[in-house]
């Protein structure tokens, strides 16, 4: 994520949270342009450390994210909007005109968009997803973090429960709940494996276009890497076309970065799965994945974005 949006928009300030003191030890290492390490100690609050003692690892990510900005906007009181970011996106070109849609206004939330055969996960999953969240430092903003956060310490499961989803199901009334805020209208940026077969998609010259819009950002929900050649993909439909134009230079990335973090620790063997069929449900996703011809294996050799 962070060396594609260093690609497309190099005037960006990235701020990481480490949650353990390898990551925070590799990336201090790096000194990597425009960002800044956050620490767990220096993050954590009481209350977030209470939340911890009953949540899964996942679960415990998630109850932080609105903590995050809103920590950084205490922090840094003159910053005029924060952003925050999943570390599974990539970005394929600048994310400037989503901050030209968004204009002046104080929330923006993408929605899941999702494809006709999958619409019924709405009810469990939301109308909006998480991935790219931007809020406006000013009441409305602030507001908005400050609700979110007491209810993710509140309650913030891997479950549907009470009309609850970890993180995101609290969004779904905030177009109601808050003013000002601006559901994204632009189709190149919220694609996923979820919605892709939505769109038309083509390539003219070194661009990428979802229908007539160019492609921003992809999320990457569900890709696993098992080694250097062998991956999953996704449990949903993709096309030969989504497999080149979309995933083959993420793999490529992923690589580069595996190997850019071996310079400074060659024992380096974290991000690879590990196949697991000790549950029904994993068992249904990698069955899935096979069946739909997005469990693969690619050399290195054939991993190349066409120029």
């Amino acid at each position: 994520m962070y060396n594609s949006l260093l690609r497309v928009s190099p005037n960006f300030k990235l701020w990481i949270l480490c949650f353990d003191d390898t990551t925070y030890r590799l990336l201090s290492q790096m000194n990597l342009k425009n960002v800044e390490l956050l620490s767990l100690d220096e993050f954590e609050d009481d209350d977030l450390k209470k939340a911890k003692q009953n949540r899964t690892p996942v679960e415990y990510f998630w109850t932080c994210t609105p903590s995050l900005p809103l920590f950084l906007l205490k922090k840094y009181p003159h910053l005029p909007i924060i952003t925050y970011i999943d570390a599974d996106l990539y970005f394929y070109s600048d994310p400037e005109p989503i901050f030209e849609e968004f204009g002046d206004r104080s929330i923006l939330l993408i929605e899941h968009r999702y494809a006709k055969d999958a619409e019924h996960k709405t009810k469990n999953n939301g109308i909006y997803n998480v991935q790219f969240i931007t809020f406006r430092n000013n009441a409305t903003g602030k507001e908005a973090l400050l609700w979110w956060r007491e209810k993710c310490i509140e309650w913030c499961y891997r479950r549907a429960e009470d009309g609850k989803m970890g993180d995101q199901k609290y969004l779904d009334d905030w177009p109601q709940r808050f003013q000002n805020t601006c559901i994204l209208q632009n189709k190149g940026a919220g694609l996923a494996p979820w919605n892709i077969i939505n769109y038309e998609l083509k390539q003219a010259g070194c661009k990428i276009f979802v229908d007539d819009n160019e492609l921003i950002f992809y999320h990457f929900h569900f890709f696993k890497m098992y080694s250097s050649t062998l991956f999953n993909l996704s449990t949903y439909d993709l096309s030969s076309v989504h497999k080149q134009l979309v995933y083959r230079p993420y793999i490529k990335s992923i690589r580069e970065a595996i190997n850019y973090v071996r310079q400074f620790d060659h024992s380096f063997n974290r991000g690879y799965s590990s196949f697991s069929l000790d549950s029904i449900k994993e068992s249904a996703w990698l069955f899935m994945s096979i069946l739909r011809g997005n469990f693969c294996y690619l050399p290195s050799s054939r991993c190349k974005q066409k120029q």
